[in-house]
């Protein structure tokens, strides 16, 4: 009822506002050439994952954009931080080894894109080489292909810069001990030719027990000016990662995170850990076939080597303060490569503008993974029933600090000692090889200076074979599915926008990490999501912006499993909502970015009852930064966000508390080419749980700390 009341609302005031919008366009007509004419001029739009030069006011979905200034100024290390001051989308914890972001509802782990380009393992992303981090809501096939059911990540790296010598570098150390150095070098070769170098090291720490690691990336790029029309961009990057593993600790009887046992990490300090090594090489050509016609053209190869071996809790007893732990060791040996190419024309057919992309798309794919469970020397029933010969893929410990397992031996909670061999109990071993071939067109229309269409379509063709190497068997299937696009922008005055979109994607029933298709899923089509929105974008002569928005998606797509955190079972929902944005400079000297967001859904067909709320789906998120520019050298920035509490588990049983937490920086300008700065986190030093896994896996949020950063540049 909330959904339809308000969109209904903002049509009503599209169609009040369009009608001065066609008695003005009528009066100008002698201007609107000149306008046109203006608009027209091809160029490289501020979102680099939208393909075609559409200005931001004109894109019918919601977005967001953080640039490196922002990310720099407010201390982020991580794309979970950038998600806690973005509406719309929060955190999964995601086993403790990868970035996990839920999409209006929908949790992700492969939406994630590098300039444009799908980059869909399971990791970390570092932020050390990003010129911007583009946040794109809503399913939209069209430009992403499979996946992106509720929204996308794109960052957009930085490129060497013709003609410009420069360089930077940040030193920084936080309260925890952790530091990191980066540095970035532009050279100019000649005339036609510049490199660039972005590196970092990072020595990881925190708060919690048994926690450190290492993160290296290295990013080096050559442009080169081929011709006044052509340009080509080399790409290498080289990603080392290493960290603890921590899945967080259970919920009690109440269902909430036991807060007695914030402290303890339950899992062990020399088997918990990732492992990932990577190399990506990126080539891009673009070239201005004509005033209006411009060419984009990519190739991608990616070779991931990722391991990842975890203990984690699978129950607790509050009563007897027993916890059940379980495990596995899991490996990914995967290479992807892309080919990607797309045109960008201008065009009129009499008084009606046309931009038309047209583009294509082939990946393929081959990804080795298998998984190993725990197998210990004792059995998880030793202790409660005392029964010999039990099954021994998990054990009880008490849940003290620390858990007494150390390198795969330990003493489990009635005193014996027990021992785990991560190489006998093989959970699944599949080769997998894919091919995806796709093509799509759209249509922008600028029917009149006031009102635009949008229409599109994308055709997919998604070939897997899956080797099932323990269950002896091969099994293929292909999935050829077309996603419609359709928006309506009507624009009343140049700094005003209303829009409606429609939109669809697609995730095929080998999930999006490419999940053995075993049983029925063979035989069942691809899991269809659909977006409709309606909002309105303001950009206010002062450089302040708003954006605000209502939508409807509806969805279905594997979950966690409530009692089986290593097993999915497939959930339909459907999910409405509310964001509203204001990003801008206020006065000369305070900037805000603000954003709210409201969200509510229900479970409308799964494997228990229905009517229940969609797991990790906060009814009211909000966020606040203020920056102050105090003087021309010192600044100072306040922050909060706030997080409604939500569901762990799609039974609803376990529940993640709401929280608010606070942030706060300042920097001050030695000189012109040296900052000095602090990020302080968790102000109020509140005990919080930002985000879970499954039910016994709740993520411990960081107590009050700080982080102290030099910048310099030259």
């Amino acid at each position: 009822m909330f959904y339809r009341s308000l969109r209904s609302a903002l049509l009503v005031s599209a169609a009040t506002l369009a009608a001065p919008a066609m008695a003005q366009a009528n009066a100008d007509s002698a201007d609107s050439e000149d306008i046109v004419v203006t608009g027209k001029v091809l160029y490289t739009d501020q979102v680099n994952a939208l393909r075609s030069p559409t200005p931001i006011i004109d894109v019918p979905q919601s977005l967001s954009i953080v640039t490196s200034e922002e990310i720099a100024e407010r201390g982020f290390t991580s794309i979970g931080q950038i998600v806690d001051y973005t509406p719309g989308i929060n955190t999964s914890q995601g086993e403790g080894h990868r970035d996990a972001i839920v999409f209006r509802g929908t949790r992700s782990t492969a939406d994630f894109f590098i300039d444009g380009v799908r980059d869909d393992v399971q990791y970390y992303r570092g932020l050390y080489n990003l010129e911007q981090v583009e946040v794109l809501r809503g399913p939209n096939a069209l430009l992403f292909g499979r996946g992106g059911s509720g929204g996308i990540i794109n960052r957009v790296t930085k490129k060497a810069t013709i003609g410009e010598t420069f360089g930077g570098g940040q030193l920084a150390l936080d309260t925890f001990g952790e530091f990191s150095i980066q540095g970035d070098i532009n050279l100019a070769a000649s005339e036609t030719v510049a490199v660039r170098l972005n590196a970092s090291y990072e020595n990881l720490n925190n708060h919690r027990d048994f926690y450190d690691g290492d993160r290296i990336g290295i990013n080096p790029t050559v442009r080169f000016a081929i011709s006044p029309d052509t340009t080509l961009d080399l790409s290498y990057e080289y990603a080392n990662h290493d960290r603890f593993i921590d899945r967080g600790i259970p919920t009690g009887a109440d269902g909430r995170p036991v807060e007695a046992l914030q402290d303890v990490v339950f899992g062990d300090p020399d088997q918990n850990f990732l492992d990932l090594e990577a190399h990506l090489l990126r080539a891009n050509v673009q070239h201005q076939f004509s005033e209006n016609l411009k060419g984009n053209f990519s190739a991608f190869y990616g070779s991931y080597d990722k391991v990842y071996s975890n203990f984690f809790t699978n129950s607790y007893d509050p009563v007897t303060n027993i916890a059940e732990l379980d495990g596995y060791v899991d490996t990914t040996e995967r290479d992807n490569f892309s080919l990607s190419g797309n045109l960008v024309g201008d065009f009129e057919t009499g008084s009606i503008g046309h931009t038309v992309v047209g583009g294509f798309e082939y990946i393929s794919t081959s990804s080795d993974q298998n998984r190993f469970n725990t197998r210990f020397s004792t059995s998880v029933d030793d202790v409660a029933n005392n029964v010999p010969g039990a099954r021994t893929d998990r054990a009880d410990f008490l849940a003290v600090r620390p858990i007494n397992l150390r390198n795969n031996v330990g003493v489990v909670a009635d005193g014996r000692t027990t021992t785990n061999d991560f190489g006998v109990d093989i959970n699944d071993d599949t080769r997998v090889s894919i091919d995806v071939f796709s093509a799509y067109i759209q249509d922008e229309v600028e029917v009149t200076d006031w009102l635009d269409v949008i229409v599109g379509a994308r055709f997919d063709s998604f070939d897997i074979e899956v080797n099932n190497v323990v269950g002896a068997e091969v099994r293929t299937r292909k999935d050829e599915e077309i996603s419609p696009r359709l928006g309506l922008v009507i624009k009343p005055q140049e700094n005003i926008s209303i829009y409606t979109s429609y939109s669809e994607s697609f995730l095929p029933r080998s999930g999006e990490q490419f999940a053995n298709i075993d049983g029925s899923n063979n035989v069942l089509d691809p899991n269809t999501f659909t977006n409709l929105e309606a909002g309105i974008k303001w950009d206010f002569n002062s450089g302040l912006s708003l954006t605000a928005a209502v939508f409807e998606i509806q969805q279905s797509q594997p979950e966690v499993d409530d009692n089986n955190a290593q097993n999915f079972v497939v959930v339909d929902s459907e999910i409405q909502g509310f964001e509203i944005q204001l990003q801008g400079r206020v006065t000369d000297f305070w900037s805000v970015s603000a954003g709210y967001s409201y969200l509510d859904g229900e479970q409308v067909e799964q494997a228990g009852p229905t009517g229940l709320r969609p797991r990790e789906l906060p009814e009211n998120t909000f966020s606040l930064w203020n920056a102050f520019t105090v003087t021309s050298k010192f600044g100072l920035g306040l922050g909060m966000t706030y997080q409604d509490e939500s569901f762990i588990d799609n039974g609803n049983s376990a529940t993640l508390p709401s929280y608010t937490r606070f942030d706060a920086s300042a920097y001050y300008d030695v000189s012109e080419n040296l900052r000095v700065q602090v990020n302080i986190e968790n102000l109020t030093d509140e005990l919080y749980f930002p985000n879970s896994h499954s039910t016994h896996q709740a993520t411990v949020g960081a107590p009050l700390n700080a982080r102290f950063a030099v910048s310099a540049k030259f």
